[in-house]
């Protein structure tokens, strides 16, 4: 990884030259050399936060996940670096519900015709006939089981079983059976909760059993409060299981399902209008599986070597680098900060940069479609999220780098901003999908495969990192931080007044970076 990030990184900002004269609008000599100070975000700075983080796992169980040493270390560290920049670090405390599967379930059939069933390990590996829910509490019973209004056959589309959905689907149910539930019309949680509430010391939810829902749901419970073992199972397990007009099965998990805290780390620049907030932000937080150094080791490390080494630079905006929490469980940290915004705080916010992987070993440069000009139906950013994406783009096509649009899917901690009608907008190498031909011909790799094989997996590790996705990403990010940093014109509605507008129209129209991509 190192000599090709060196490599990447020294072409990336060498390259931020040609570019970012012309991205600040107003006097020339009024402003820094943005491209020299580009070029002080480096390799080494890079690689220095990426192993810091490998070694964090590796000393706390392989993982940095939320509500764990591991992620506190991570917490800790950044924190760490930013305030001895000279950053106003803040550190946001928010509940979260955290879970852990400690060992792999356990499902068999007593009686009759005993059966032992493929269960699906907690490190997210193949899946097998059932899994374990996430918010399953701990438990190990051998009871009769005992059908809830059950619909099989299958009904002809999805959502047709109303299985476990009203507590009067329990009626005449034995309080210490276990319950076999199908999936439809309402939450696994919901299910649960009344399963438990009529005396079930355990539960089976199989899938339902329309094309497309019959491999084994690896469903959440979606918070404490189940007190009981519940597993997933595919439809074939299920129908098994109900086969018998009476059986007794084993079910068995050990887990930990409890309320914890963890934190955000939001950083503020010493310089910059207080009215005028640019805010970049990665989460910190990996799976329980891995150490997490792509997803979201990468992004983190970029945006902390870029908040490091531009720290002393009197920006015109305020510059805010935030490093969220708990994103692999929902985007908590990142929605828990944006709804504890106030309005005005909220209208502050100028725009919010997010870079979730970047660095992934089989990328692709892909950057948030910002108005679905790539016409795929997916929604828009609010207003200005399109001059974000053309900012991105001009910057790859300075270099001569092919990249691609990305949809807003809501997978990540844009999210919170954009239902906030902030502008947004960021870059993205690719997770568990696979690479196209097109995408292998512009990039390189390998068509037909995951961007990320390791994808929330044990092996995302210091290894897991392609540097030059990395380099070309980092200095992307530098001049995003720079342009935005200086800009007097921002991304969303003009609100200067009318005299700067007029001064400044003649060189906007000739200002590349809000030019069309060329994808």
């Amino acid at each position: 990884m190192r000599n090709t990030l060196r490599r990447g990184l020294g072409v990336a900002t060498a390259a931020v030259g040609l570019m970012l004269p012309l991205a600040v609008a107003g006097p020339a000599a009024a402003d820094p050399d943005l491209a020299g100070l580009a070029r002080t975000v480096t390799a080494p700075g890079v690689e220095k936060h990426l192993r810091k983080l490998q070694q964090i796992a590796t000393a706390n169980n392989g993982t940095r996940a939320a509500g764990t040493p591991g992620h506190a270390a991570s917490r800790d560290y950044v924190a760490g670096v930013l305030k001895k920049a000279g950053y106003k670090v803040t550190v946001q405390a928010f509940p979260f519900d955290f879970f852990m599967e400690l060992s792999t379930a356990a499902l068999q059939r007593v009686s009759p015709d005993p059966r032992t069933f493929t269960p699906t390990p907690p490190d997210n590996g193949s899946l097998g006939e059932f899994a374990t829910m996430t918010y399953s509490s701990s438990g190990d019973v051998t009871a009769p089981l005992q059908k809830v209004d059950l619909l099989l056959p299958p009904g002809p589309t999805p959502s047709s079983s109303t299985s476990g959905c009203e507590a009067a689907d329990f009626a005449g149910f034995t309080p210490g059976n276990i319950a076999l539930l199908q999936r439809g019309s309402c939450d696994y949680r919901v299910k649960a909760l009344n399963a438990q509430a009529a005396g079930a010391r355990g539960v089976i939810i199989f899938n339902e059993g329309q094309p497309g829902r019959t491999e084994t749901n690896r469903g959440t419970l979606l918070g404490v409060g189940v007190t009981i073992p519940v597993v997933g199972a595919s439809f074939a397990t299920g129908e098994e299981l109900a086969r018998p007009a009476s059986s007794v099965v084993r079910l068995r998990t050990e887990t930990v399902s409890e309320a914890r805290t963890t934190h955000n780390v939001i950083a503020d620049s010493r310089w910059g209008d207080p009215n005028k907030v640019v805010q970049l932000g990665a989460h910190l937080d990996s799976m329980l599986a891995g150490p997490g150094i792509n997803d979201n080791g990468s992004g983190s490390a970029a945006i902390l070597e870029v908040a490091e080494k531009l720290a002393k630079v009197p920006f015109r905006n305020k510059l805010r680098f935030s490093f969220w929490s708990a994103e692999e469980l929902g985007l908590l940290g990142s929605e828990y900060y944006v709804a504890n915004l106030s309005a005005a705080d909220k209208a502050k916010t100028k725009l919010y940069l997010n870079f979730d992987m970047v660095g992934s070993p089989n990328y692709a440069l892909k950057i948030y479609d910002g108005d679905d000009s790539d016409a795929t139906g997916a929604p828009a950013g609010p207003p200005g999220s399109d001059e974000i994406e053309k900012l991105f783009a001009k910057y790859f096509d300075t270099l001569r780098q092919g990249h691609v649009g990305t949809d807003f899917d809501g997978r990540s901690d844009y999210g919170p901003f954009i239902d906030a009608g902030i502008p947004a907008g960021g870059l993205f190498t690719g997770a568990e999908g696979v690479k196209t031909p097109a995408e292998q011909a512009l990039f390189g790799g390998t068509a037909g495969v995951a961007y990320d094989s390791c994808y929330h997996q044990a092996c995302d590790d210091i290894n897991n990192i392609n540097g030059k996705a990395l380099a070309l990403n980092t200095g992307a990010i530098a001049t995003a931080a720079l342009i935005y940093g200086f800009g007097r014109d921002l991304p969303g509605p003009d609100t200067r007044p009318a005299t700067v507008t007029a001064r400044t129209a003649a060189p906007a129209a000739h200002d590349d970076h809000t030019g069309a991509s060329s994808r």
